[in-house]
């Protein structure tokens, strides 16, 4: 990305120079900021984060369904949680947490927030539908791109997610609609093409 002039140039600042660089750029990226501290200085393990964040999860999904408002309110809390979640990665590149506490989240969703979600007129939860089907897409493209050998290790969670899409009518119409077969849950069985598959999918106008 750099050519090897630039390379040079900024080996050959002397060390302060460097280290004020440094703290110039880590201020306008706090990504890579916080990347940073957890390789260098943080004593917790990524393991201990993911299990931190996968209470967090459960605790928010528990509260989005205990202060229920509506469907709509409820695919914000989903975002949310979404968005700790890519932070986690970003962070700690966890490829495994990422999978996992994605499961973990539509699974808790759509279990515990059941009644409230089947009690809403079916057009007030399209996007929120839609959503899920997206998600669900995601985690198996996650899924297909590290070690085969990990499949086995989500299959019991693809296998409950799928059960769960079997259970919500309206959600099994928007899977079939966007392309998303459910029995690649069900079966935990991946398509080798699944990456052409989405992104056809995706230019044909759909999951959004």
């Amino acid at each position: 990305m750099f050519d090897k002039e630039f390379k040079t140039a900024i080996h050959n600042l002397s060390d302060v120079e460097k280290d004020k660089l440094i703290l110039r750029l880590l201020r306008k990226d706090l990504d890579l900021a916080n990347r940073l501290y957890f390789e260098l200085v943080d004593t917790e393990t990524v393991e201990q984060k993911r299990e931190q964040l996968s209470q967090t999860i459960s605790k928010r999904v528990k509260k989005a369904n205990e202060h229920f408002y509506t469907v709509g309110y409820l695919l914000m809390d989903i975002r949310y949680i979404s968005g700790d979640i890519n932070e986690h990665v970003r962070i700690t590149k966890d490829k495994f947490g990422e999978i996992t506490l994605n499961l973990q989240m539509l699974i808790q969703v759509l279990t515990i927030n059941r009644m409230h979600i089947l009690a809403t007129k079916p057009n007030n939860c399209i996007k929120f539908y839609n959503y899920i089907v997206a998600r669900a897409f995601k985690i198996l493209l996650l899924i297909k791109a590290i070690d085969e050998d990990y499949l086995i290790e989500f299959k019991e969670d693809l296998e409950t997610l799928g059960n769960l899409f079997l259970s919500y009518e309206h959600l099994m119409i928007h899977a079939i609609y966007n392309g998303l077969d459910v029995n690649w849950l069900l079966e935990a069985e991946i398509p080798q093409n699944i990456v052409a598959i989405h992104k056809e999918i995706r230019a044909n106008g759909f999951l959004k």
